[in-house]
């Protein structure tokens, strides 16, 4: 008896036969590396723009202190999208 999880996966690999495809022991390390740069980018990023936003905080800036905020979140989004577009980038490798 199969699980829901894996009837679910087995209609998504019909569904998308290329999201199927097995990935070669090189391109899993390569999807690792991705994921371990672009983690220390996003750490890097996080700590930069926290401390400007302990700053704002600290002199009362609470409009800067938002446009801190938000630039964290759209920062944290682009890296995502970029991290996102090179792993598919390694996985369309043949």
């Amino acid at each position: 008896m199969k699980s829901a999880y894996e009837l679910a996966m087995e209609r998504l690999n019909q569904s998308d036969p290329k999201s199927a495809k097995k990935l070669s022991s090189a391109q899993k390390e390569r999807l690792a590396e991705i994921d371990r740069v672009y983690q220390g980018k996003k750490a890097e990023r996080e700590i930069f723009l926290r401390q400007k936003l302990n700053d704002a905080l600290a002199a009362g800036q609470a409009d800067e202190a938002d446009n801190i905020r938000q630039q964290i979140a759209a920062e944290n989004i682009r890296l995502e999208e970029e991290r996102d577009a090179e792993k598919d980038r390694v996985r369309e490798e043949r």
